[in-house]
């Protein structure tokens, strides 16, 4: 079985468990067959340069938007830096929408939705965001069908998920939707992680 590409989009001032929880996730996991990983995942920024992540943390990107390779997943996290300064750079909308194209699955954490319906991709589509934010993406993007009280919502070929701990549930929702119930199970179990793949 392939190894599947995924990439997480990060940039300053991102929240850290919106990109390391779906990291973690999707690094552990391994294919039922072969005990293989599942995924390769990488983390991207619109400059290769050190970001500075809430808090503080400091995380070193793997690729920038001019030599990253194409993924078949791509995680767009949220937290200030999403909502209060990517969201204003017309560069990173750009890649976002461009991106969009070339993918299989497409996911937002958090206010990292803001994002993609700043570039158009949840126009007429149902999504959710951290519970704090529902109101605002709905004033703001009244064209976007905004889903309340959910971990995540599956808009194939989009899924977003509510607030920083809610995109591990999207994460494990994805690895059953690709790799089935067990494969997300022995994964959770690893992570000691109790998940809820209802919605």
């Amino acid at each position: 079985m392939s190894c599947r590409k995924i990439g997480i989009l990060l940039f300053n001032e991102v929240e850290v468990m919106d990109f390391a929880g779906p990291f973690e996730v999707f690094s552990i996991t391994e294919n039922e067959v072969g005990k293989e990983k599942a995924f390769e995942v990488h983390t991207i920024a619109r400059k290769k340069e050190l970001i500075i992540a809430r808090n503080g943390l400091k995380i070193q990107p793997d690729y920038d938007f001019h030599d990253a390779p194409q993924f078949d997943i791509l995680i767009i996290p949220g937290g200030y830096g999403a909502e209060e300064i990517e969201i204003h750079n017309q560069e990173t909308i750009d890649w976002i929408r461009s991106s969009f194209t070339q993918v299989q699955i497409m996911a937002s954490v958090c206010t990292g939705a803001f994002l993609l319906a700043k570039a158009g991709l949840l126009d007429g589509r149902q999504a959710t965001t951290h519970w704090m934010d529902l109101d605002r993406l709905e004033e703001h993007y009244p064209q976007v069908r905004v889903i309340r009280d959910v971990k995540f919502v599956d808009a194939f070929p989009i899924i977003t998920s509510g607030g920083i701990s809610a995109g591990i549930n999207m994460s494990f929702y994805i690895v059953k939707k690709l790799l089935g119930l067990k494969v997300a199970k022995i994964t959770a179990k690893r992570m000691e992680y109790d998940i809820d793949l209802g919605n």
